[in-house]
């Protein structure tokens, strides 16, 4: 519950400041975490609560690459501005060089040796980067690692 009160801390900083964005995204943010909460029927642990801002901050990345591709720029800018806030309250996300040393390590422990056990690797990966790494970027740089699809 120590990220509910640091939420509603934010809140009322950002109603006081007149951040109207920041307003925003909290609210949005605690809705989320509320309904989760109600599908569950408890209370969240720490972990769902990552999920849950990890599928937000997944959201706004989707939404910053389709409006980048339609040409809107106003929207693409303010989806930005509403990943920052997001991220602000994950965890510190992975260097390049952090995510190859853990991708490298669940590469030797799934013991895969082909492109073809790309699904062996992520088993053993997503759960080490959940909320610390983009899954589309994991993604991608598993494949570059394991080699070419043959």
């Amino acid at each position: 519950m120590a990220f509910l009160d640091d939420l509603n801390t934010a809140l009322k900083e950002a109603l006081k400041s007149h951040d109207d964005l920041k307003v925003s995204v909290i609210r949005m943010t605690k809705a989320s975490l509320k309904n989760k909460e109600i599908e569950k029927m408890s209370s969240l642990t720490n972990e769902e609560i990552l999920s849950v801002l990890s599928t937000l901050a997944k959201q706004r990345r989707e939404s910053i690459e389709q409006y980048s591709a339609a040409g809107r720029s106003d929207l693409a800018d303010k989806e930005s501005q509403e990943l920052e806030i997001i991220l602000s309250y994950l965890p510190k996300q992975l260097s390049a060089a952090e995510l190859d040393n853990v991708i490298r390590s669940a590469i030797s422990e799934s013991g895969a040796s082909s492109f073809n056990e790309l699904g062996k690797v992520m088993k053993v990966l997503m759960p080490k980067i959940k909320g610390v790494a983009d899954g589309k970027i994991v993604n991608q740089r598993v494949k570059e690692l394991l080699g070419p699809a043959t």
